[in-house]
């Protein structure tokens, strides 16, 4: 937040009355509030263009992943049925995948609430940065 004796004079604010500065301090913090809220839109916008780019690439990436596990899931099971019996190799491979994809998916919803609610942070640092310069002039 720019101080009024940069823009103009002591000598000069004291010439006003104090109905104007009234009025320049609200028409001062209406423009302060919007141009906030701009930059919050535009952070948390361009945050949310890039996580969802982010997300529709890993997404392919996943779909390759899966069609891989799905052809090696078959020669695992076709393998251990020369040991086993065919549905038992099936069985020992399908619970096998099922604790692996457990663990995947409880350490996948950790970090993802790590990373909720995506807060403008240079946003919300300018405006406690505003809020104590008016304190401190106040």
């Amino acid at each position: 937040m720019t101080s009024p004796s940069s823009r103009e004079s002591t000598a000069e604010l004291d010439q006003l009355s104090t109905v104007q500065l009234i009025e320049r301090f609200q028409q001062q913090t209406v423009t302060l509030v919007k141009s906030e809220i701009r930059e919050a839109l535009g952070e948390v916008k361009t945050k949310g263009t890039r996580a969802g780019i982010d997300l529709g690439v890993s997404g392919v990436g996943l779909l390759l992943i899966l069609f891989g596990l799905g052809s090696f899931t078959a020669a695992a099971i076709a393998g251990l049925a020369n040991v086993v019996s065919l549905w038992l190799a099936a069985v020992i491979v399908g619970a096998i995948l099922l604790v692996v994809g457990g663990v995947a998916a409880a350490v996948g919803a950790v970090r993802a609430k790590a990373q909720v609610p995506p807060i403008p942070q240079h946003t919300a640092d300018s405006v406690a940065q505003d809020i104590t310069t008016i304190k401190e002039h106040l």
